[in-house]
């Protein structure tokens, strides 16, 4: 039963004229106190531009990896655990050349021509209750990537990093903390997440999971492998966002 609802809800459509995200319509109900949103792919478009610079510095450095490749192993997981890993395989460290090429080409991608994911303005606007940031990258990636396209003043401070925490994703440790700071139960939080891990991270951690497929590094298989990680809806279009959590308010608040 639980397999043939969320498949329903990932066909929902987009309502016509402005009226979806609508504060005054029936979504503006409190059954969901807090949204939390992954930034990349969910906020920035930013998957394709980091997994292309991943791969050109990593290959720089000793260890050939596609772009492709980086998405498939590393999506939605936080620097310090891939860089674990590869320096596994390695036998050795990255040096510290790494990270300060990587970062400084990564903020310059990122201030040349990352765009915000579409709609998400006028969401962040009207969602009608709390909302935060969780994300595996760090603080000063946020930064960047949120300040390039003009959504980090509509964010702060309410931006969280799994640097700040001891497990990254899938552990649920990130958004547990979102929570604990937002002052809101985990079971009254909705999460929006492009990646496998966030989305077993957000059900670790006893909340509602909603996979957004709307990035441009979304393949046409990205909604199934996000159903079968057990996300509770999926959607491609962020103004669809609303409808869902009034949809999912039954799963809080009951007949």
């Amino acid at each position: 039963m639980r397999s043939t609802e969320r498949r329903e809800v990932l066909n929902i459509s987009t309502p016509e004229g402005d009226s979806a995200g609508d504060p005054g319509g029936a979504t503006s109900g409190r059954a969901y106190d807090l949204v939390i949103f992954d930034c990349d792919g969910v906020l920035v478009d930013s998957e394709v531009i980091s997994c292309a610079t991943h791969a050109e510095v990593l290959s720089r450095h000793g260890y050939p990896i596609t772009p492709t490749e980086v998405f498939d192993r590393f999506l939605g997981r936080s620097s310090r655990q891939a860089t674990i890993e590869i320096e596994s395989e390695l036998g050795r460290a990255l040096p510290e050349e790494f990270h300060r090429e990587l970062q400084e080409e990564l903020f310059g991608a990122f201030a040349a021509g990352l765009r915000p994911v579409p709609y998400i303005e006028r969401i962040l606007d009207t969602i009608g209750r709390p909302f935060c940031v969780a994300s595996s990258g760090s603080h000063d990636k946020m930064r960047a990537s949120l300040g390039a396209t003009g959504l980090y003043e509509r964010c702060r401070p309410h931006i969280f990093s799994a640097t700040q925490v001891a497990h990254g994703k899938p552990a649920p440790d990130l958004f547990l903390l979102a929570a604990r700071e937002m002052k809101t139960s985990p079971q009254r939080c909705v999460v929006v997440e492009d990646s496998v891990s966030g989305i077993r991270a957000a059900l670790s951690g006893g909340m509602t999971a909603f996979g957004f497929t709307g990035g441009s590094h979304c393949r046409p298989n990205h909604a199934e492998a996000l159903l079968s990680a057990g996300a509770n809806a999926v959607f491609a279009d962020m103004r669809q966002l609303p409808d869902l959590i009034d949809q999912f308010r039954a799963r809080v608040t009951g007949p």
